[in-house]
């Protein structure tokens, strides 16, 4: 069971860093080489990773990466909007103050891309921990993950290629996370969410990697 979590982890982790690249084809031996391990973990990672929408089984040619879909990363991008301001708004009302301290620690940032999704990830994995609500913070921590292709395509449509914007508006919400300032928390955190959506979406319309609308 471990070996099966492990090789279906590993698997996950890269599709959704695109170091198997979305539309991209792939067979169980080559994967089962890729892992050091039988054909049998992958083909249970890759069933498990059909359901999730990550994979298509390709008749009588092997599994295909899911392109990232129009339709697909707005309906993402809609329902971060909608659970990411709830779990802020939890965090403000329920936390403890050494809790939204601990979030001092993303208020700045050095590296290159790769260092930045890494930090992103763990900065909004922070806010829905923060919330202490289980749920709410597994359902976020999920959606977190499946958009790191989407923060790549981000990334790429900043001006200069740089972060430093996007770390602002993070300090911007821990200040008013810390004041425990609900209202401008959502207002930032809306906003922030939203200026995702008008750098990724315009984006995927020149990708190759993407799909029609549904």
């Amino acid at each position: 069971m471990l070996l099966r979590e492990n090789v279906y982890r590993a698997l996950r982790s890269d599709i959704l860093d695109c170091r198997l690249a979305p539309g991209g084809e792939m067979r169980e031996q080559e994967l089962a080489e890729r892992y050091a391990v039988s054909r049998q973990p992958v083909r249970d990672a890759l069933l498990r990773l059909e359901r999730e929408h990550l994979v298509s089984v390709q008749p009588r040619q092997g599994y295909r990466v899911n392109p990232i879909s129009l339709s697909d990363a707005r309906d993402l991008l809609r329902f971060r909007l909608a659970l990411e301001p709830a779990c802020v708004a939890e965090a403000i009302e329920q936390a403890p103050d050494s809790v939204l301290q601990a979030l001092d620690a993303f208020r700045s940032f050095s590296g290159d891309r790769e260092a930045f999704i890494e930090y992103n990830r763990g900065f909004h994995t922070a806010l829905a921990e923060s919330s202490g609500n289980r749920r709410m913070a597994m359902a976020l921590i999920d959606l977190i993950a499946q958009a790191d292709r989407l923060v790549r395509v981000s990334l790429a449509n900043l001006k200069g290629h740089n972060p430093d914007k996007l770390v602002a508006e993070h300090a911007a919400l821990i200040d008013a996370m810390q004041r425990r300032e609900p209202r401008a928390a959502a207002r930032i955190i809306r906003a922030h969410i939203a200026e995702t959506e008008k750098r990724v979406l315009p984006a995927l319309k020149r990708n190759a990697i993407i799909v029609e609308e549904r």
